[in-house]
């Protein structure tokens, strides 16, 4: 079984860019199932329904969110309704949507969960302990997906060796920054701290750098607008045991768009799939 996780989609230049490589990721590597962090993907901050049918429509099965989650209120009128998005499933009970959701991949059961950190966030109910009830609940699922969106490494890299043996991959997003870590832990789970991001590669994390080079400067609020210019797209790829749900491998996937003109760049630790992307 092959995954493809994509990392933080970043506004309308993010949801594009996806909707332009991702069908030649897909004739590249045929992946399984394909999850996508969407928290960012309406305007910078939040997810539209618009926004979410337009990565559906690109071939992503899954989305996760985060700490914007709620930045748009639309997400309140469909939030409950599609179980192919999920928010952080330790936010307090009664919170619209839900933390997880189960697929069918390969006529097997796949559980896909969504956690968020609290150091540096918000103060929400514990990670590790959400995590170990909703496992508890599928104790007969085998192949598992889990986000962990959070701010500090040290706090992805705990929920990475607390999962080691129990999931099947444990991605960290967020930061926006891709982290060159990624491996198999002893247990058989694949890991990286951070996927990083798809959307502008000049802004900073996506934001106009402008904005954010004055506001680091005068202290002063500022409303952030995503950038323009070239693009990047960063996921990683991971195959999985049919039988035990044990990670096998887990490669960066990582696209740059040189210029504004069509044409992208890419380059993995093994393969160029440049010519697929092309087709």
């Amino acid at each position: 079984m092959k995954l493809l996780f994509i990392g933080d989609i970043v506004g309308v230049p993010g949801c594009q860019y996806v909707r332009e490589v991702l069908p030649g990721l897909l004739r590249a590597f045929n992946p399984d199932l394909v999850v996508a962090n969407a928290e960012n993907a309406a305007n910078g901050k939040g997810l539209t329904r618009k926004a979410a049918e337009q990565l559906f429509d690109a071939g992503v099965e899954i989305l996760t969110l985060g700490n914007h989650a709620w930045d748009h209120k639309d997400i309140f009128t469909f939030i409950d309704e599609d179980r192919r998005i999920i928010r952080p499933a330790n936010y307090p009970e009664g919170t619209p949507g839900s933390g997880y959701t189960v697929c069918t991949v390969r006529s097997r059961p796949v559980l896909i969960v969504n956690l968020m950190g609290r150091t540096f966030m918000q103060s929400l109910d514990c990670p590790f302990r959400e995590v170990d009830r909703i496992l508890a609940l599928h104790p007969h699922i085998h192949h598992i997906v889990v986000d962990m969106h959070a701010e500090t490494t040290s706090e992805k890299l705990a929920m990475g060796w607390y999962l080691d043996g129990r999931a099947s991959l444990v991605v960290g997003t967020h930061t926006h920054v891709p982290t060159a870590d990624e491996r198999v832990l002893p247990g058989g789970t694949a890991y990286i701290t951070d996927v990083g991001m798809v959307g502008p590669s000049d802004g900073i994390l996506g934001i106009d750098r402008e904005t954010v080079i004055r506001r680091f400067i005068t202290q002063l609020p500022s409303k952030f607008a995503v950038a323009n210019g070239p693009r990047q797209f960063c996921a990683v790829l991971v195959e999985l045991d049919d039988a035990t749900g044990r990670a096998r491998s887990i490669e960066r996937v990582y696209i740059a768009e040189q210029t504004p003109a069509p044409g992208v760049q890419a380059r993995r630790r093994d393969r160029d799939v440049s010519s697929s992307l092309q087709e």
